[in-house]
């Protein structure tokens, strides 16, 4: 499984480092979420699925 963000969607919310906070990591200037790696491992599929059902913006996305 792989995750992306969407950096023209995401508004710094933050909710996915919350969720998932060893797979998203967030700018110090601007709180926007990028991945802390593309691919999830399995142990942290779970928390990535929450992040992507949890973003407001829709801005996070993953592949099988």
């Amino acid at each position: 499984m792989k995750v992306q963000v969407d950096s023209d969607r995401c508004q710094g919310h933050t909710l996915c480092s919350m969720i998932a906070p060893k797979m998203f990591e967030l700018s110090e200037i601007d709180g926007h979420s990028s991945p802390v790696s593309e691919d999830v491992p399995a142990d942290q599929e779970e928390n990535v699925r929450e992040a992507v059902r949890s973003c407001p913006e829709r801005a996070i996305a993953i592949t099988e």
